[in-house]
């Protein structure tokens, strides 16, 4: 909102109104903006649940401090959805189609958490919203998105423009200076491309998925991205869902993911970084910086309440919301094939799960007792059973998230 009163101001004539051009400047304020919410708020949300007595409900798994953290408040993800929003809302350029889809992402994935959150603390149901209907919201999500991304026309990428002998071809125009310069001609255009991470000049085409089909691929490629849509946002914020289960370990991990997405967001949406980089260019996606920083801000603040010993917990409403966000997110920057590496700890927490499950239902039919890779899962808990303290395994867990942040950055010259 914000920007385009000052974008008003700017075209009146009103001095230092053009600061509000700058992405790096609202940027800045989105960060401090969902700093300030998510402490503002916090506080009174914490209080209100309190007082109202909505607190977690524990299973004694013999856990180490488990039974110390009954009663502690929930549905504390109400804290990072209103730290994103607003922030999101006063800064960012409300008609891009890509800031619409991360909200309506946002708060479709919350109101299904906050559903489940509601069902376990009102209706005293310990098993929440039923696993189906979970998963139809996530499906009704995916095909949003999906339908969005590839029939928007406001949806194109950059691409240099090629003769039939293969060579770019260029163009006189005039510069900012006034001076004719010969540039690379390109075009915009609808794609369903994405980003291969360690291969140079090399991307990957759903279309590749149905050219068995002929000449009728392109009509039914939209088809396999949907569904490539659907599996990603259900596994990231599933695997999101997962992680939530120390103090402290989903809201850092989501931290550092949306800090490295901000950067490639940053690189894609700017046309001589991409360039330089060598990686798609993608018109109007530097609008995502601010987002991601909304989202920095907004986690780092919940962590200022959620850090051992936490004094809330997000719940399904933030926790589903930050593994959609982060899904939907990585797909608009074309960068949904560098999730198993940036978001590694939701990858490893949903594989143990899915290890463990399956390995003691094929040990009970073959042996006739169900056996275990892991003391528990998903793997955090593994690591408590195993007799570390939980501040250790978070910090621990950051580590490596920080570590595979890095080698998905360094994966833009790894090529």
């Amino acid at each position: 909102m914000f920007y385009y009163l000052f974008d008003y101001l700017d075209k009146i004539g009103m001095p230092g109104a053009g600061v509000f051009q700058y992405i790096s400047f609202r940027a800045a304020l989105a960060v401090i903006g969902s700093l300030i919410v998510s402490l503002i708020i916090g506080k009174r949300w914490i209080y209100f649940l309190q007082r109202k007595q909505i607190g977690e409900t524990i299973r004694d798994l013999g856990l180490e401090g488990q039974m110390q953290k009954k009663g502690t408040p929930t549905m504390g993800g109400i804290i990072i959805l209103a730290s994103i929003l607003i922030p999101t809302l006063l800064f960012a350029k409300l008609d891009n189609v890509y800031v619409l889809l991360m909200l309506i992402t946002t708060v479709w994935l919350g109101l299904i958490g906050f559903l489940d959150d509601y069902i376990k603390v009102y209706r005293k149901n310990k098993e929440g919203l039923k696993g189906k209907f979970k998963i139809i919201g996530q499906i009704g999500l995916g095909i949003i998105v999906g339908a969005t991304f590839y029939f928007s026309n406001d949806v194109v990428i950059r691409e240099k423009v090629f003769d039939d002998q293969g060579q770019i071809v260029k163009k006189w125009t005039v510069n900012k200076e006034h001076c004719e310069v010969l540039v690379d001609e390109t075009i915009d255009k609808k794609s369903t491309k994405t980003t291969i991470p360690f291969m140079k000049n090399n991307e990957f085409d759903y279309k590749y998925l149905v050219n068995w089909m002929g000449e009728s691929a392109s009509k039914w490629v939209w088809i396999i991205f949907i569904l490539a849509t659907i599996f990603i946002v259900t596994a990231v914020s599933n695997g999101a869902n997962l992680t939530d289960g120390l103090d402290g370990l989903a809201a850092g991990t989501s931290a550092i993911i949306g800090s490295t997405l901000g950067i490639l967001a940053y690189v894609s949406g700017n046309v001589f970084f991409a360039d330089y980089l060598n990686i798609m260019y993608i018109p109007n996606s530097g609008e995502l910086v601010i987002f991601a920083s909304a989202l920095i801000g907004a986690t780092i603040g919940f962590l200022w309440y959620n850090a051992f010993p936490a004094q809330v917990f997000m719940g399904d409403t933030g926790s589903l919301a930050l593994g959609g966000i982060i899904a939907v997110f990585a797909i608009i920057i074309r960068k949904e094939l560098l999730i198993p590496i940036l978001a590694g700890i939701f990858l490893v927490e949903n594989l143990s799960v899915m290890l463990q499950v399956g390995y003691f239902k094929y040990t009970k039919k073959k042996f006739g007792e169900g056996r275990r890779i892991f003391k528990m899962s998903p793997l955090h808990h593994h690591f408590q059973k195993s007799g570390y303290v939980e501040p250790k395994i978070v910090i621990r867990f950051w580590i490596v998230g920080i570590m595979l942040a890095v080698l998905t950055i360094i994966t833009l010259k790894l090529r």
